[in-house]
This record gives structure tokens, sequence and C-alpha cells, in this order.
């Protein structure tokens, strides 16, 4: 049994994300244009960096899927799915971090009220 895959093969696969590179480079530059106006303020500049690196790996990961399916080369279709697992790992990340500070804060939130209600009864 012949399981070697050809150039046509990769280009099928690599097919849907290649028709969605332009979406890829539009989150790409929306998210670099955020990170440097975030650069802009005092606080900012400690995570700036952050969606500035998340626009350039998925502005790669666009440029390898178009790559990959305009020669069939299945090495450069890894690249671009490396790329996407980067992108997503970096949001996977900071959705966590968000979550766990959401929690955080509203329990300090909750608190607060209750030592201010507290307050407000004596």
């Amino acid at each position: 049994m012949d399981t070697e895959i050809t150039s046509a093969d990769i280009r099928t696969v690599i097919e849907p994300l290649h028709r969605g590179k332009f979406w890829m480079q539009l989150l790409a530059v929306v998210s670099i244009l955020y990170g440097v106006l975030l650069a802009l303020t005092i606080v900012g500049l400690i995570v700036a960096w952050i969606p500035i690196w998340a626009g350039v790996v998925l502005m790669q990961a666009a440029g390898a899927s178009s790559r990959a399916f305009q020669s069939g080369d299945a090495l450069e279709m890894k690249h671009a799915m490396g790329k996407l697992k980067t992108y997503f790992t970096i949001f996977g990340v900071l959705m966590l971090i968000g979550i766990i500070l959401m929690v955080v804060s509203m329990i300090f939130g909750i608190g607060a009220g209750l030592l201010g209600m507290e307050s407000m009864m004596q």
C-alpha cells in the first residue's frame, strides 16, 4: 500500500487555511497595532510585546500557509501549523491568566463589599 503524500494532497489539506489568509493577516495587523497602542501607556509597556509577538506569529502562519498551498511543500505546511499552534498557545495562556485574575478580583471585590457592609452596620 502506497502512503506517499503528494503535492495535491498537501494543497487539499492546506486550502482552507490558505483561503483564510486575508483574515489571518487582518487579525495579525490589528494585534500588532493593539500592541503598539498599548505600548504608549506606562503600564502597557510591560505587556505590549505579547500582542505584537502574537501578530507577528500569525502573519508568519499566513505566509507559510500560502507558500505551502502554492508549492505543495509538506515542510512549509508543517511550519504554518507550528506557527498557528504558537499563536493559539499564546492566547490560551493569556485567557487562563485573565480568568484567574478575574476570579481573584471578584473574590477581593466581594470581600471588600462585605467588609464595607459590616462597617456600615456598626
